[in-house]
């Protein structure tokens, strides 16, 4: 794989893991023990901790936070697998095949 398209790609990448951070920011925080998870804020509706005491919004608050969780999970699976990719263009030789390369057959990966 020539350099220009790795360059290129490597772009792509920084550019999907910014957005994907963002998106992130929107509905949950970085967890700070844990490298690469983030945790899903529970949403309070009329900003009290109990939901203002009405049954309805409680069910509400829950449902949106049942609803997050699998987006969230899907998003960090995705910034995972962008930052393994970053670290093969980066670091080649720490335990990583080179970027472009198959990991299953060693042959270079096509594309287009």
């Amino acid at each position: 794989m020539n350099k220009k398209l790795v360059r290129e790609l490597k772009e792509k990448l920084e550019k999907e893991k910014s957005q994907i951070e963002e998106e992130l920011k929107k509905f949950a925080k970085k967890d700070e023990k844990l490298k690469g998870d983030w945790d899903t804020i529970f949403p309070r509706w009329d900003g009290t901790a109990s939901g203002g005491g009405r049954l309805e919004t409680a069910a509400d608050e829950v449902e949106e936070y049942s609803t997050l969780l699998p987006i969230e999970h899907n998003l960090e699976l995705k910034l995972r697998d962008i930052n393994l990719a970053l670290e093969k263009i980066e670091h080649p030789r720490r335990g990583y095949p080179k970027y472009g390369i198959c990991e299953k057959c060693g042959k270079e990966i096509e594309i287009g």
